[in-house]
């Protein structure tokens, strides 16, 4: 199965009053305050759009060096034990997703998670505007986060979205297409967030194209910590010789071989 909407519950219920408490108890006062918030605002600032629109345009994905610091990767790893952060926790082998863990974030995200999307978001949704132009679709994003998530919560998409994935040695994620509902973003970030050939072997970032009567073409992408990826969430316009034509991408991760592999994804639609 391609799409993971299914799989879309919250954590059993409790009190509002109760959930919001232990949230607030959970967070650190100083949770990429300050100094590392400026931090990751100048990485933002500096990001030319101009290249990464091109990037994904030759190559369906564009990489972002180095976009989180690894004290920054380290604070959010540092999220995965408290419970209260999260309205969801995944095992994907009870659904065939293959094996390993992933939680969505609850709402209201933490401050870093916000500013990442809203960061990104305004950049890409030019890209996108451009992409449903060439593909001739009638879609037009708006160029502000807030008012695309309003877009989601009137089709009833109203969970968030944003996760962080665990992987232990012999974890894999099956190839597959975030899409939560009716409305989607045509592009999503992974952002890796511990050592590869430290922390961890293995677990290479896997991107297969499907194009129109012919093989899938498959890419594995080795990411360092603190490098974020931008990739497709379902399809792009790929220039032929007889003119624009449309391929479907999936995404997943190959097999960890030796210790414990940790990512963030960055969904820019909410869910059902």
């Amino acid at each position: 199965m391609s799409d993971r909407s299914v799989e879309q519950s919250d954590m059993p219920g409790q009190p509002a009053e109760r959930r919001a408490a232990e949230y607030a108890a959970e967070v650190p006062a100083d949770f990429l305050a300050g100094g590392s918030a400026a931090q990751l605002a100048r990485q933002l600032d500096l990001l030319d759009w101009d290249s990464i629109g091109q990037l994904l345009d030759e190559e369906g994905y564009a990489r972002l060096p180095a976009l989180l610091a690894p004290a920054q990767c380290t604070q959010l790893i540092g999220t995965y034990g408290r419970d209260a952060l999260f309205r969801s926790t995944i095992d994907m082998s009870r659904y065939r997703f293959g094996v390993g863990e992933y939680k969505y974030y609850a709402a209201p995200l933490l401050a870093p998670l916000r500013q990442l999307r809203e960061g990104l978001y305004p950049g890409l949704a030019q890209t996108a505007n451009r992409w449903m132009t060439r593909l001739g679709e009638p879609t037009a994003y708006p160029l502000e986060l807030e008012e695309f998530l309003g877009l989601c919560h009137r089709e009833g998409q109203t969970r968030s979205t944003p996760l962080i994935l665990k992987y232990e040695a012999g974890g894999y994620n099956c190839l597959h297409q975030d899409l939560y509902g009716k409305v989607y973003f045509p592009f999503q970030v992974v952002v890796l967030l511990n050592q590869r050939g430290e922390d961890y072997e293995g677990g290479e970032f896997l991107l297969v194209e499907q194009r129109p009567r012919a093989q899938s073409r498959g890419q594995a992408i080795a990411l360092e910590q603190g490098d974020a990826l931008i990739f497709p969430t379902r399809y792009r316009p790929v220039g032929g010789s007889r003119g624009t034509y449309r391929t479907t991408l999936r995404h997943g991760v190959s097999t960890v071989t030796a210790g414990t592999r940790y990512s963030l994804g960055l969904v820019f639609h909410d869910a059902e």
